[in-house]
């Protein structure tokens, strides 16, 4: 009985089984390395087949983290909605909500994030125009969210609102880059303790709210 190319494996390996497999080391080895340092010998040689077979399932090195872009970005989009969208009475703040749907999303494939946030993708390329769409995206939802929390502060200032944006995206790749660094805290671990360093900043910060920090004389006066 013949089998259909499209549905054959390798090695006795289903194709949609090493397809995942593939794509699973890219993205580990984009997110580790970047795009412009990762070869397709080694994203192969993880799996155990030939850069020839690599090309045959995902055409070339862009067509690969394109695939791999797709897949993390999507996955993280979703989560992130899904998490401010849950509102029940008695869930964490959305902030923390959000980091918990983020780090559960990465859990098992944490350098997944910084395939979105590649330096070395080529400019102008496919890849780089994805992941500017990516980011795009993730930032519209942050601003939704910091604009709402400042809302609440009583904050209308929109460079306000602006500014914790993007302080936002910089605290969530600083929090996942440590995760990286700590791969035995689990990603309810890595919410608790990000409750824990939101609840001693909020102190810090109401201390300074009260003792405003005291504007310095130009120099010379």
């Amino acid at each position: 009985m013949t089998t259909h190319r499209s549905r054959a494996g390798t090695k006795g390996v289903p194709r949609a089984a090493r397809e995942r497999q593939l794509l699973a080391a890219a993205t580990e080895e984009f997110g580790r390395h970047g795009y412009e340092a990762t070869t397709l010998s080694a994203i192969a040689a993880r799996v155990g087949v030939t850069k020839t077979l690599l090309h045959q399932y995902f055409g070339s090195k862009q067509d690969l983290c394109l695939a791999c872009l797709n897949q993390v970005g999507d996955r993280l989009l979703e989560a992130i909605r899904a998490a401010m969208a849950d509102d029940d009475t008695g869930a964490p703040p959305t902030p923390l909500r959000v980091l918990h749907s983020l780090f559960s999303a990465l859990e098992g494939q944490r350098e997944a994030w910084f395939v979105l946030y590649d330096t070395t993708l080529p400019p102008g390329s496919d890849i780089a125009r994805r992941a500017a769409y990516y980011r795009g995206a993730i930032d519209d939802l942050a601003a939704i969210g910091t604009a709402d929390l400042l809302h609440a502060a009583g904050s209308t200032d929109p460079l306000d609102a602006d500014a914790l944006k993007y302080a936002w995206r910089g605290l969530c790749s600083a929090l996942v880059r440590w995760w990286v660094n700590h791969p035995d805290q689990s990603p309810g671990a890595m919410a608790q303790r990000c409750a824990r360093l939101f609840a001693a900043g909020c102190t810090i910060l109401a201390g300074v709210g009260e003792d405003p920090i005291p504007q310095r004389s130009p120099v010379g006066e």
